[in-house]
């Protein structure tokens, strides 16, 4: 297998022989107060560990369930508020754009634009991010291969951007379940440094009007990606989990990311030795 290739995100080195990147944050901008005190505190216990931290939330969650579910403030205020949690606590910021004429926008703000899973085979989309010459997270499509998400690196790096990482959140199994395939991790590894999504990947998707999921399986399906080699661990993160205005059901508690984050350094600090 070829060596996996490094990207550079914010000030982060990201790949192998580097320390695990931690990308958190709420599901959805639900105000610049929330976001703010979410980012202090998570970069708090992020500084504790010695794990490099990006701070990612949603302006705009474009694919609800439902018609009627909170989407976020819209790209205009978000990447303004963004761009205050980014000056005020002094971390990276990510965020997911779902239309080419958003990444330009977005690209002066974020220090990475994220491809979220169901547009990840989108050519223009993938090209606009790229273009930016920020970092791109390409989620990959609950409905692709391991070994195809290759070819939406390549569409990036096409643009001259190099910094790619791609991202692991579940893939289809049946109707309204998700499945967590750890050798597709060592498979996309080959041609990117590999996040890996440790929330999504417990959704019931689609389940109704509001995704369900099962946030008891995080700590369990985050140890096995650890110990498979991932390069960095995303998770959605809130401080009252029952009134997260998205993904309720799957979001970490903030008050239990320390020691599950403890747990995982142990995981990893054991596979290395």
């Amino acid at each position: 297998m070829s060596p996996t290739p490094h990207a550079k995100l914010g000030p982060h080195a990201v790949g192998p022989g580097q320390p695990l990147l931690l990308i958190a944050g709420p599901c959805v901008i639900e105000s610049l107060d929330h976001s703010r005190r979410l980012a202090e505190q998570i970069a708090a216990i992020a500084a504790r560990l010695k794990l490099p931290y990006v701070f990612k939330a949603s302006f705009d969650k474009a694919n609800r369930s439902s018609v009627h579910s909170f989407r976020g403030p819209g790209l205009e205020e978000g990447l303004a508020i963004l761009r205050r949690v980014r000056e005020d606590v002094g971390v990276p910021v990510l965020s997911d754009v779902h239309e080419p004429a958003q990444a330009e926008v977005a690209g002066k703000v974020l220090d990475a634009v994220q491809v979220p899973a169901f547009l990840c085979r989108q050519t223009d989309l993938l090209i606009a991010c790229g273009r930016t010459n920020r970092c791109v997270n390409i989620k990959k499509g609950q409905f692709v291969a391991p070994e195809k998400m290759r070819l939406a690196v390549e569409k990036v790096r096409e643009t001259g951007n190099q910094n790619v990482l791609v991202c692991d959140r579940g893939t289809f199994f049946g109707y309204e379940r998700l499945v967590s395939d750890l050798t597709g991790l060592q498979v996309m590894r080959q041609f990117a440094p590999v996040v890996f999504d440790a929330t999504h990947s417990v959704q019931y998707p689609g389940g109704g009007e509001v995704t369900g999921g099962r946030r008891e399986f995080i700590p369990l399906l985050a140890r096995a990606a650890v110990a498979a080699g991932i390069d960095a661990l995303f998770m959605e993160v809130h401080d009252d989990p029952p009134r997260a205005k998205s993904d309720a059901a799957t979001v970490w508690p903030l008050a239990e990311l320390e020691e599950l984050l403890l747990t995982l350094l142990r995981v990893r600090e054991a596979v290395e030795r």
